[in-house]
C-alpha cells in the first residue's frame, strides 16, 4: 500500500548537500525548483568565491541555510569527511538529496583524456560520503563518457578495485550504489529538450534508497518518464518553446558589441571593453533579465562578466574573414585551419538561428555569429541559463600548468549543470519524493 503524500503546500521544503557544487548551477536550479540547500562541499576558492556570492548568506533567496558548525569556506571532500566525521554522523542523518558528482574533466571527449587524472578517481569519496549520510536520494551529472566502457588501464581501474579488463563509470557506480541499498536509473538528457540554448547533452543518475519503494510500485517508478512527462509544463511557465529550441540569437543578442560599451581596468592593468544591454528581443533575455526582486536590468547598464577580449588586429581579421566566408554552426576544417594559420583542434562559427556547440572551458573553440570576437563570460552564462543577477567571480581566464588547479569564470561557467536543467530535475526529484515514494520528507533540524 502507497501512503498518499501531503500537499506540496503542505510540507517542508525537502533538503539538499551539493558536493563538489562548483560556481552553483546545479544549486541555483534546486533552489528555482522548490528546495533548501543545507550548504555545499567546492574545494576551488575561485569557484566558491562564485558560489558564496550568490548562494551563501544572502538576505533575499536563494541562499543555503549552512549550519554553524561548518565553516564557509573551501573544502576538499576527504578534508571535510576527515575533520567533520562527528557532525556528519550526528547531524546529517535526515537529508533528503545528495547532489552533485565529481569533476568531469577525467572522462570527458571535449578534451585529452588523461588516466592518471585524479578527478577520475573523485567519485570514490563522492560514495564514501553517500555511505555516511545515506541521504534518501542521489542526483548526479557527468559528461556522456562516463558511461562509455574503456578498458581497466585507461581509467585507473586497478587503483579502484576494478577486476575486468573492461569496465564504464556508470556500471560501477550502479553496481556500489546497489550494494548499499539503492535503486538507480541512468539516462542520457539532451539540456536544449528544457530550455537551454546549448546542445549540451549529459550523464545523470538519479538514485532512490531502497527503504523509500512500496514493492508494489518499484518496477513502474522511472524519474526520467515524470521529468519528460513534466517538461511541457516547466517550459510554458517560462514562455519558451515547447516544440522548438531557443536559439543562439534568442539567448544573446542584447549583449552584442554594437549595443554600446565603456573601457574598465577593473584590477587590470590594461582596459577592456565592458559590453552593454541592448533591447529585449526575446522571452529568454526577459527570464534572464529579472533580478530576485525588484524591476529588470534596464538597457545600457554595464552587464557583470561581459568583458570583450583584446584581440589582436591579425585576430579581428581572421574572425571577419570566417564570419563572411564559413558556414555558421559547422566547425572549420583541418585544412581550413592550416590556411587561416590557427593552430587549434577544433574552431566554429556559431550560428544565430541554432542552438550553442557545448561550451568548453576553452571560448577560443568558438567565434560569435556576427562579431569577430569570442564570446564573453557573461554570454557562456547566458548560454548555459545563469539568470544575469548571477556574477561571476575571480580571474577570467588562466593558462598552461594553472588549468590544474585554477577554475576561472569561463572554466566555472563551462563546468556548470545549466540551471535550467537543474531545475527540471529538482522539480522531477520532490514529485518523486513527495508523491510516488512511500516516504515524504521531514523537517531537517539544523544543529
Amino acid at each position: 500500500m502507497i501512503i498518499k503524500s501531503k500537499s506540496i503546500s503542505s510540507i517542508k521544503k525537502p533538503v539538499f548537500i551539493d558536493v563538489f557544487a562548483g560556481a552553483g548551477g546545479l544549486s541555483l536550479g534546486l533552489f528555482q525548483s522548490g528546495w533548501n540547500g543545507l550548504f555545499a562541499i567546492e574545494k576551488s576558492s575561485m569557484a566558491f568565491e562564485t558560489l558564496k556570492y550568490n548562494l551563501i548568506n544572502q538576505t533575499i533567496e536563494p541562499s543555503f541555510q549552512w549550519p554553524e558548525w561548518l565553516p564557509i569556506e573551501p573544502f576538499d571532500i576527504e578534508d571535510f569527511m576527515r575533520d567533520y566525521t562527528l557532525d556528519i554522523n550526528e547531524k546529517l542523518q535526515d537529508i533528503d538529496l545528495l547532489a552533485g558528482g565529481p569533476p568531469c574533466q577525467g572522462f570527458s571527449s571535449a578534451g585529452r583524456r588523461r588516466r592518471d587524472d585524479e578527478r577520475n578517481l573523485l567519485f570514490e569519496k563522492y560514495l564514501e560520503f553517500v555511505a555516511m549520510i545515506k541521504p534518501k536520494m542521489i542526483l548526479i551529472e557527468n559528461v556522456l563518457g562516463f558511461a562509455a566502457s574503456f578498458t581497466k588501464t585507461e581509467r585507473g581501474g586497478e587503483q579502484i578495485g576494478i577486476d575486468e579488463e573492461t569496465f564504464n563509470a556508470d556500471q560501477l557506480l550502479k553496481r556500489r550504489l546497489t550494494e548499499m541499498n539503492f535503486v538507480s536509473f541512468s539516462k542520457q538528457v539532451m539540456s536544449k529538450d528544457f530550455g537551454v540554448p546549448q546542445l549540451r547533452p549529459r550523464y545523470i543518475l538519479i538514485a532512490i534508497r531502497n527503504d523509500l519503494f512500496d514493492d508494489s510500485v518499484r518496477s513502474s517508478i522511472n524519474p526520467f518518464e515524470i521529468m519528460k512527462n513534466l517538461r511541457v509544463e516547466f517550459l510554458t511557465k517560462y514562455g519558451l518553446p515547447v516544440d522548438d529550441q531557443v536559439t543562439l540569437f534568442e539567448a544573446i543578442s542584447d549583449l552584442e558589441l554594437r549595443h554600446g560599451h565603456e573601457m574598465r581596468r577593473e584590477n587590470q592593468k590594461k582596459p577592456f571593453r565592458f559590453g552593454k544591454y541592448g533591447v529585449v528581443s526575446s522571452k529568454y533575455q526577459e527570464i534572464m533579465r529579472r533580478k530576485k526582486i525588484g524591476e529588470p536590468i534596464s538597457d545600457g547598464v554595464i552587464a557583470n562578466s561581459h568583458r570583450f577580449a583584446n584581440h589582436s588586429s591579425n585576430v579581428i581579421t581572421r574572425f571577419e574573414h570566417i564570419i563572411r566566408n564559413f558556414r555558421p554552426g559547422i566547425q572549420l576544417k583541418e585544412k581550413d585551419r592550416k590556411q587561416l594559420d590557427i593552430n587549434k583542434h577544433r574552431v566554429a562559427l556559431l550560428a544565430a538561428n541554432q542552438v550553442c556547440y557545448t561550451l568548453t572551458s576553452l571560448p577560443d573553440d568558438l567565434i560569435h555569429y556576427c562579431e569577430p570576437r569570442i564570446p564573453t563570460v557573461r554570454e557562456y552564462a547566458r548560454i548555459q541559463s545563469f539568470p544575469d543577477w548571477f556574477e561571476f567571480k575571480s580571474n577570467y581566464t588562466t593558462g598552461g600548468d594553472r588549468r590544474q588547479m585554477e577554475i576561472p569564470r569561463y572554466t566555472q561557467v563551462a563546468n556548470a549543470v545549466p540551471p535550467l536543467l537543474a531545475e527540471i530535475l529538482g522539480l522531477t526529484l520532490i514529485e518523486l519524493l513527495q508523491n510516488r515514494l512511500t516516504a515524504g520528507c521531514r523537517e531537517l533540524t539544523l544543529q
